[in-house]
Order: structure tokens, then sequence, then C-alpha cells
């Protein structure tokens, strides 16, 4: 019997691309002019004690460096010192206990190309672990009391792969329950909202009715018809998913919903945890977000470098 044959892709803008890739490492890309220019704090808090030294762009950068390059506190604050000094500029350093204490408190904003039209929003999770034994040590003898994980939520632009929304709690939070806070946090209109069958319930179709989008969601293999069609009330988005599913089947109705673009939230995990370890250093949970928003505005970043313009190659 044969085997199907897997398909090839190639390429179009292979130049392109590739000087992106290059970019992504070059530390002049993340410490530019503009950064440094902005290094010192100029704002008065108004409040008694000394303002801070450092403006919010320096602790950022210095909190990226170092999920980038995965260093450590003492090592982030000599790399980073070694660098202005190559490049002879005479400005301090925050050090590493100035780092960790004002992280918690920063306002990160990702960094978004504005859209000309509503956007297609794919919604999932992911756990990222915060401290605990090896995976080894797990296999061997099991996981202890004190393993632990975070659970960031991401909402993405299917068709430019930057993130719109992320939303961090901790690992007993059901994705459901945070649809509403990640959709609050998109500026764009939303055309259509796809996620997995965790977002199958009654408050996640209401809060994407309430954007006058559309539900991609998968309903249950068991799942039953909520509003009967000898109802005055106008026929539920997952009622009519559920009935189309049955009509044509469950993979033609991915196919027609565009559900299978849903797999573009599952890349963009997939792209976080291979640059940045898919582990967080900090050991607050208001650290540990902000430590997870910088990680997603820096893959923002770095999306916006450059994607392959790849095509399939027919035999």
């Amino acid at each position: 019997m044969k085997t199907k044959a897997k398909a090839s892709y190639r390429v179009r803008n292979w130049s392109e691309y590739d000087a992106a890739l290059k970019q992504r490492g070059s530390i002049s890309f993340w410490l530019s002019e503009e950064v440094i220019g902005q290094w010192r704090s100029e704002q008065k808090t108004g409040r008694r004690g000394a303002s801070n030294y450092y403006s919010e762009v320096a602790i950022a950068t210095m909190a990226t460096v170092q999920s980038l390059f995965h260093l450590a506190g003492r090592q982030t604050e000599g790399f980073v010192e070694s660098l202005f000094t190559l490049m002879g500029i005479d400005v301090e350093v925050p050090d590493h206990s100035t780092l960790s204490r004002r992280l918690g408190k920063l306002s990160v904003e990702l960094p978004v190309v504005p859209k000309t039209k509503a956007v297609h929003v794919v919604v999932d999770s992911t756990g990222v672990k915060v401290y605990g034994e090896g995976e080894w040590k797990v296999r061997k003898h099991g996981a202890s009391k004190r393993r632990t994980w975070r659970k960031l939520h991401l909402g993405v632009d299917e068709a430019t792969g930057e993130i719109l929304a992320a939303v961090v709690t901790t690992n007993d939070v059901g994705d459901c329950e945070v649809l509403p806070q990640l959709l609050d946090a998109i500026a764009e209109d939303i055309a259509q909202v796809t996620g997995d069958g965790a977002y199958d319930t009654q408050g996640c179709y209401d809060t994407i009715d309430q954007w006058g989008a559309s539900a991609a969601i998968p309903p249950r293999r068991n799942a039953k018809i909520w509003q009967h069609g000898n109802r005055k009330a106008p026929p539920h988005p997952r009622d009519e998913n559920l009935r189309r599913i049955r009509q044509v089947g469950r993979k033609r109705w991915k196919q027609e919903s565009g559900y299978h673009r849903r797999s573009l939230s599952e890349t963009t995990m997939f792209r976080l945890t291979n640059i940045f370890g898919g582990k967080l250093r900090r050991r607050t949970f208001d650290n540990q977000a902000v430590e997870l928003f910088l990680q997603c505005a820096a893959l923002n970043r770095i999306i916006q470098l450059g994607k392959p313009d790849s095509y399939r190659v027919e035999d």
C-alpha cells in the first residue's frame, strides 16, 4: 500500500526572509538609538522619596534582552553594560534587583500594525513552566507538589500571525472564562472568532455575539441543540454550526468555516516556546505576567521584520 507523500513548500521571498532572520539576532535592533535616548526617566512621580532613575523603556528593554538571550539577572546587567562600553555610551544600567522590583509595575502595549478591515481572531492557551524539576526527573519519579504552571491565553490575527491580545492566569482558570477579557483588549473590529472545544459554552457565544462576530467553535461530539426551531427567537449560531456538521460532516464544516486556521494559534505558541524557552524566571505572579507580555511584544516585532511567503510544490 502506497503512503501519501508529504507536501513540500518553497519560499518566494527568501532573500527578504533571510535578512529578517539575521535581524532577529541583531542587538542593534533591540538596543536602537531611540531606546537609548529614552533610557533615563524624566517623569516625576509626585510621591515621597526619589523618583525612578530609569524609564519604563529601559526596564522593558533589559527584561526583553534577558528573555531573548536566556540570561540570568546579573548576566543581563553585565551584557548590556559591556555593549554600552563598546558603543562608547556613558549610560548607567539598572541592576538586577531594580529590574525585578520595577518589572511587575510595567504597562506593556503589544505592537500591532493597524488593520484596514475587521480581523479573524484565533484563540488558544498554553502552559508555561514556572519552577519545578526537569522533565527527566518527572518522567522517572513523578511531579512534586511544587511543580506549577502559568496559563498564557492568546488572541492571534489569522492573517498576520500577530498577537492582538494576551492574558496570563493561574493554571486552574478555564479558557472560556478568559475569552471576554481577550476580546476586550483587541482594538480592531472583529469579524470572526475561532477556538477549540474549550470555548463551546453559552457565555463564549454571547461574548462573541456582543462583538458582532461569527463563531467557529466545534460543538462537542455529544452536543445537543440548545434552541429548537419552534421558538420565536432567531437560530442560535452554535445550533447552526451543529446542524451544518450533521449535514456535511465535521471535516467539511471546518473547511467551510475556516476553523482549520486555528492551527495558527498553535504555531504562535510554538514560536513563543521555541524562541524564549517556555519557562519563566520570575517568582511573583505580576512579574511573571509582565515577562510573558514582553515576550509577546518581542514576538510581534520579530514577525513584523519579515515572514516567509511560501507556496506548495505540485508533483
